[in-house]
This record gives structure tokens, C-alpha cells and sequence, in this order.
């Protein structure tokens, strides 16, 4: 994955006190332990929608203790990218890194959540900065999730959801952003050939988690919980995205 130069951030980078302090923290300590978990994830059922022309998700049950076997076991086929998921650099660059290769301490760790006045319009707008609710200058943490409210049922696919400007790409990056997360299923619009976000995460080094479910989170600072299965080679993963409020 082509990353740019190192330059000076005023975020908490990954090795930060910030995340030191998460990373240490025991699992069992009360102060996590009573902080309640946020699920971010679609549910994964038959019924949800995945992008046009790819595989569906499809169960077939081998054995069922219902039916006097000893267990049950099932075969699960289905597009990598199906729900919430983290794209591997591979997925949108030649020669970039598979989801195996992908830096796995950017999806654990603290997050900003951030509203954006988006709208669902024929071939879909792109948010930029203007349309976030949000002061780029205010940002701490070196992950951004954004809630465009324009994909807002999962098991019901429609193409006008909203992308991401290039442009605000670049300014999170240029601000220590590492990830940003969408609740669509692409930081593209449908239409798009040229796939202009996707060029700035590969450009910046940045990486994408699609698929979020957001409307029912407060914007605010979270722990982000969300790691991706090592399936070496592959474009994506699923994730089970979960927040956890830092306040």
C-alpha cells in the first residue's frame, strides 16, 4: 500500500498515551467493564443487501442436532464485503495490501463519530467538508466514522446513497486521520468508474470500514472495536464493529 511521507499530526497517533492507555488497560477493569458495548453492526441475515452483481449471503446446514446429528454445522457463502466490513487496499489498488496486511491497530482504538448533512439524491452526493457537524480542528483521535444517514436499511439496497470528496479524504489525513468509516456500502457513489475517494485512502494511506450502522449513535468520542479476520490475500473482511463510549 503506497503511504506518504511521515509527516508531524497533531492527533493521538497509535502509539500514543491515548491508546497506551487503552491498550493496557485489563480487560476486567471496572473501568471498562461498565462502559456498555455499542453494536455498530448490521445483522447478518439472507435478507441483506449486498452491492449489485456480487454474492448474496447463503447458509447450508450439513448436519443439525435437531435432526439427530451430534452438532450442527453449516456452510456460509458470501461476498467478503457483506455488512460491516474493512476493505483491504487490494480491493481499489494493484499490488496494494490484502485485509491480512492491513495495519490491524487501526481498527482498535479511539474514534471520533461525526454527523454530516447528507441527503439521498440521484447519483448520489459526495460529503465534503462543509458538510460535516462537526470542526476538523477539534479532532483528537486518528479514526473518523460519519454518519450520512443515506443508507438506512440494510436489507433494502438503494443507489443514491452519498460518497466521499477527495478532498475531506485528504484534509483527515493531513489532520492524522488513519481510518474513516461509513455507514454506506462505499466512500463512493454507485455511479462512480474513476472511484475518486478510493484513490485518496490509497494515495494517504488511510484505511475504510463500510457497512456501519450509526443511526442510533450519539456523535461523540468512542472506543472503536472492529477487527477484520486475517483472510490472507482477500479484498475485505467482515468485522463485528462495536463503540464504546470514552466519556
Amino acid at each position: 500500500m503506497t503511504r506518504p511521507p511521515a509527516t508531524p499530526s497533531p492527533l493521538t497517533s497509535p502509539t500514543s498515551t491515548t491508546d497506551a492507555a487503552t491498550a493496557g488497560a485489563a480487560p476486567t477493569s471496572t473501568a471498562t467493564s461498565t462502559r456498555p458495548l455499542i453494536d455498530i453492526t448490521p445483522a447478518i441475515t439472507p435478507d441483506i443487501a449486498v452491492w449489485p452483481g456480487d454474492t448474496p449471503l447463503s447458509r447450508e446446514v450439513l448436519c443439525e442436532i435437531e435432526r439427530g446429528a451430534t452438532v450442527t454445522l453449516s456452510t456460509l457463502r458470501a461476498t467478503v464485503h457483506l455488512g460491516a466490513h474493512a476493505d483491504g487496499a487490494n480491493h481499489y489498488g494493484a499490488g496494494a495490501a490484502a485485509i491480512d496486511a492491513m495495519p490491524l491497530e487501526r481498527y482498535l482504538g479511539p474514534c471520533h463519530v461525526v454527523r454530516a448533512r447528507a441527503e439521498r439524491r440521484a447519483g448520489g452526493m459526495r460529503v465534503g467538508i462543509a458538510d460535516l457537524e462537526f470542526d476538523p480542528t477539534a479532532l483528537r483521535h486518528p479514526r473518523v466514522l460519519i454518519h450520512t444517514g443515506t443508507f438506512p436499511d440494510f436489507t433494502r439496497w438503494n443507489t443514491d446513497f452519498a460518497g466521499l470528496e477527495p478532498a475531506l479524504v485528504d484534509l483527515l489525513a493531513d489532520r492524522g486521520v488513519t481510518l474513516i468509516g461509513t455507514d454506506t456500502p462505499s466512500v463512493d457513489v454507485q455511479e462512480s468508474k474513476d472511484l475518486p475517494a478510493h484513490t485518496r485512502f490509497l494515495a494517504r494511506g488511510v484505511s475504510i470500514l463500510e457497512g456501519l450502522r450509526l443511526a442510533h449513535v450519539a456523535p461523540g468520542e468512542y472506543e472503536l472495536i472492529a477487527l477484520p479476520l486475517p483472510l490472507v490475500g482477500f479484498d475485505a473482511s467482515p468485522v463485528r464493529a462495536v463503540l464504546r463510549s470514552l466519556a
